[in-house]
């Protein structure tokens, strides 16, 4: 019993390598995010083969179904068959549904193959021109404004270059926040269109990619690398800087707003803080879940 994991093209399709396209050919079942991607990429294969392969199911892998059909995906394997995995573009399981069928195979003695292949974040970063002996991949941010700062201002002390997958629509809020929470100056370089005819690797600092695309987002797909940091995170008097910002005339929210992407605390945490100040008594900096923000 085998589960293949393989590699796909993230923009071009001679970048498909021989023995993925062979794998693709001989299994029986074959996991996909897009069946329907997964199908036009199976033409392709079937084409340099000389003529399709008739008996080949396609099973659909999204993050909508992962649960329920990787149970399904784990019988076949149990049953004998040969399944392989796909996203729609690149590894599966690096942003895209795979890693639970692969724990689960192996969780019942299934040998688990990995078939390499394009990735966008490994692509971005050598096209990147910065240094790359170490790199943290972060996937994509979160959506929410809150959250998303909370995660940069926790990558203050981080020495390697920091990659990031990101929509083009929310490229300029991203170049943004980041440009708040590591300094407008860190150099930086967005990725898009990797591996196609239109590829691109706009480079320059968090400010000034900000400025670029404030009025017009980036066209496809994006991954953005940040060069990492020369020294660690910068100690922030709390109280010193809260009261300077209550002073100010900033409301409790307001204040816990402004320094959750420069301390990466949680904005609840601030918040407290910023109340207790602002009530004339300090207290013991508490720890608290990361619920809903106040």
């Amino acid at each position: 019993m085998t589960l293949f994991v393989v590699g796909t093209p993230i923009g071009n399709l001679e970048d498909l390598s021989l023995r993925a396209a062979r794998i693709l050919r001989e299994v029986e079942v074959i996991a996909a995010e897009d069946t329907r991607r997964a199908q036009q990429l199976l033409v392709h294969v079937d084409a340099l083969a000389g003529g399709p392969r008739p008996e080949r199911k396609l099973v659909s892998l999204f993050e909508g179904n992962e649960a329920e059909h990787t149970a399904k995906l784990v019988a076949m394997l149990e049953a004998g068959k040969r399944v392989a995995v796909i996203s729609d573009a690149g590894m599966p399981g690096i942003s895209d549904p795979g890693s639970r069928l692969v724990a689960a195979a192996i969780a019942i003695g299934v040998r688990v193959d990995v078939i390499p292949g394009p990735n966008a974040a490994l692509c971005a970063l050598v096209g990147s021109g910065l240094p790359i002996d170490r790199f943290t991949f972060l996937g994509f941010p979160p959506r929410e404004e809150g959250a998303r700062r909370e995660l940069f201002g926790t990558l203050q002390g981080e020495i390697g270059a920091l990659v990031f997958y990101e929509a083009p629509d929310r490229v300029h809020a991203t170049l943004v926040d980041l440009g708040l929470a590591l300094g407008a100056d860190r150099r930086a370089s967005l990725g898009r269109e990797l591996t196609k005819l239109h590829e691109e690797h706009v480079r320059g600092t968090l400010g000034e990619l900000a400025a670029q695309f404030a009025d017009k987002a980036p066209r496809g797909e994006c991954t953005l690398v940040v060069a990492g940091g020369t020294a660690s995170a910068p100690v922030i008097d709390l109280d010193a800087e809260i009261g300077r910002l209550l002073a100010d005339g900033l409301g409790p929210k307001d204040v816990a707003a402004r320094l959750v992407v420069v301390t990466g605390k949680p904005r609840r945490v601030l918040y407290q803080l910023a109340l207790s100040l602002q009530r004339g008594h300090r207290v013991v900096e508490p720890v608290i879940d990361r619920g809903p923000d106040e």
